[in-house]
């Protein structure tokens, strides 16, 4: 009797192992792999390439546009500071985890928003608060449609556009307002840079 239901159990558990390899290593596989097939850029990971097909990072990743120094380059619109490792690592993903009352977060505004001033001409009154802050995870491409304003003059006389051309590509590179942080929409720093780029050889062409 013991050994019936022991096979019993036995064959319970080898119909269940068989129908969940099934499931898990042949159905599920092809659903996701389908699916990739369906969405691919998304599921290669929002590559961004330029004009010759070349890879210049992710939609979703920001980047440093600074010189080997970390100086900001002129020519680039500028990101929002990160805490991400030296700076956009995504493999050091985090915020600086300082409280909004610590010493040294409002030190580092201070010091940023002097900086970001000095950099784009403008009044300290006029640097908004994604320019001196860093996201949570330290990886945020997007900056306000009010930080890119402040950077478009610097930009054009850098790159030898008009403002008129800036403020096209920036347009051009705006997302839809995420709605728990802005009602305004926002800009993709990696996409502007790479069409202003582009934009750029096309002229000197």
């Amino acid at each position: 009797m013991l050994q019936s239901k022991s096979f019993g159990y036995l064959g319970v558990a080898l119909r269940a192992m068989i129908a969940f390899t099934v499931l898990l290593g042949v159905v599920y596989p092809f659903a996701i792999t389908g699916a990739a097939r369906v969405f691919p850029a998304q599921a290669t990971g929002s590559l961004v390439t330029d004009s010759e097909g070349d890879v210049r990072g992710s939609a979703l990743i920001g980047q440093s546009f600074s010189d080997a120094q970390g100086r900001p380059i002129a020519k680039y619109f500028q990101p929002r500071p990160s805490a991400a490792g030296n700076g956009y690592d995504a493999m050091s993903s985090g915020g600086s985890n300082l409280g909004p009352n610590s010493p040294v977060l409002l030190k580092q505004i201070a010091q940023r928003r002097a900086e970001v001033a000095t950099f784009n001409a403008v009044p300290e009154s006029r640097v908004p608060a994604d320019a001196v802050t860093a996201s949570g995870s330290g990886l945020d491409p997007l900056i306000s449609s009010q930080y890119a304003s402040i950077q478009v003059e610097r930009v054009a006389k850098a790159r030898g556009l008009t403002t008129a051309e800036i403020e096209a590509e920036v347009l051009k590179a705006e997302v839809d307002a995420v709605p728990w942080r802005s009602e305004e929409p926002l800009v993709n720093v990696v996409l502007l840079n790479l069409h202003l780029d582009e934009l750029n050889a096309a002229s000197a062409n």
